[in-house]
């Protein structure tokens, strides 16, 4: 069967289709770039925010038209109590995150062609080709932000076993893969629930001993999941030094609210602990604003920490409102009006300071693994990538650097990449 897969929202959501698509393989099946090709789609979905919900709704009536024949739609947005499947295409499966595992065992059947059970990772055709591979490490969170529907749709932490953990790894360095993402709804609870405990910098330890993947880096890691023992990452040369830390608020009352577990003296504190390590890190964060109850003067706070912390960059959203959850009942909701004035003045704080960040790099040299590759029409080959510390670059090249690792020098910031001179390539001789 020829099978289309889509995801909505974070990188969990893709490291989990490439999950599913070895599965889909395992069994003989097909995976397509494209719906009009397909017989089949899984999209995993979203429901973090009302947008992300309509997305998935809009991908799931997309393939719906382009004449997919069965249509499995699991994730979180298909794991809460207030889908309708009226709303839903008559040929659309809702498939819980409980029992996501068992998609392709329960919905496709076995061909009888099936795959080696061990094989390198093939990457998902079309958009989903990448240099990086997304590893899923864990699942659920134990958290109890009163904003958040994820730890519903996604149940409690449950940590993936070490085991299937390292088999995607030795099946991305087969395929040639220079760098991993670890992911994970709570990506810092994996290892909690071992007797004796484990955390995140033990398993990151582990891969690194167990494995040869030139870089690793972390999704989204809650902050007060950052023990005593990460610290020691910080100097190893194949952990990027890139932290996603949600702060939520810089405002100590507003994050009461949110029910979050650190309060923003504590989150100042741990930044400079980090930054004592590695002055360079790079530290974005996630920012709710309109929050419910969150006057002018809590948002003036938030705003003026924010400044303070001097991010490499960020995501800022707007409080959205989700069903079950504890704020979508609380008084003083804010108006969208205001949501949305908030949202573009925090968003222009972030940004300022990641010029500041990346202006810091100018005219230093740093290592870059090309992700994408255009060919000029005069000759030679644009080259974009990530630096090991988060920044996007550009630089022009002689040949086709695609997956490769180069040293390039900094050059000037163009707001979407960081222009780049290439000085040297990881295969080139010295």
């Amino acid at each position: 069967m020829r099978v289309y897969l889509g995801s909505i929202g974070c990188r969990l959501n893709q490291s989990e289709l490439e999950i599913l698509a070895a599965d889909l393989r395992q069994a003989g099946h097909e995976i397509v770039a494209s719906p009009e090709k397909a017989q089949a789609a899984i999209i995993n979905s979203c429901t973090v925010t009302n947008a992300a919900e309509a997305d998935s709704r809009q991908l799931t009536h997309k393939l719906a038209r382009a004449g997919v024949e069965k249509i499995f739609l699991t994730g979180c947005w298909a794991s809460v109590d207030h889908i309708h499947s009226d709303d839903l295409p008559a040929n659309v499966t809702l498939v819980g995150n409980t029992h996501k595992h068992a998609i392709v065992r329960d919905y496709f059947p076995d061909t009888g062609m099936a795959q080696e059970e061990f094989a390198a990772r093939v990457p998902l055709p079309g958009k989903g080709r990448r240099t990086r591979a997304f590893i899923k490490v864990q699942e659920g969170c134990d958290y109890f932000c009163t904003f958040c529907i994820t730890r519903i749709a996604r149940g409690k932490s449950s940590s993936r076993p070490l085991e299937e953990i390292l088999h995607d790894i030795r099946a991305a360095e087969l395929a040639d893969v220079k760098e991993i993402v670890l992911t994970g709804t709570q990506l810092g609870g994996w290892g909690k629930e071992y007797d004796p405990p484990q955390t995140i910098a033990d398993l990151v330890k582990i891969i690194f001993t167990q494995s040869s993947i030139p870089f690793l880096r972390l999704s989204s890691l809650e902050p007060w999941d950052i023990n005593n023992d990460f610290y020691a990452l910080l100097d190893h040369p194949r952990f990027c030094n890139h932290l996603h830390l949600p702060l939520q608020s810089g405002c100590g009352e507003t994050l009461k609210r949110m029910g979050r577990k650190m309060q923003p003296r504590e989150f100042a504190r741990l930044i400079a602990s980090l930054r004592a390590v590695d002055p360079d890190i790079a530290i974005t964060t996630d920012i709710v604003v309109g929050f419910p109850g969150e006057s002018k003067e809590e948002f003036e706070e938030s705003l003026e920490f924010v400044r303070r912390m001097h991010f490499a960059g960020g995501h800022v959203f707007r409080y959205s409102a989700r069903r079950g959850t504890p704020a979508a009942s609380f008084p003083n909701q804010v108006d969208e009006k205001e949501r949305k004035r908030r949202n573009g003045v925090m968003r222009e704080v972030l940004k300022e300071s990641g010029i500041r960040y990346r202006a810091s790099f100018l005219q230093k040299t740093t290592q870059v693994l090309w992700e994408r590759a255009r060919k000029r029409e005069e000759g030679g080959w644009i080259m974009e990538g990530i630096s090991t510390k988060s920044m996007r670059i550009r630089a022009q090249a002689d040949q086709n650097l695609w997956n490769q690792v180069s040293q390039v020098k900094l050059v000037e910031d163009i707001g979407r990449f960081v222009e780049g001179l290439i000085e040297q390539t990881k295969d080139d001789p010295l």
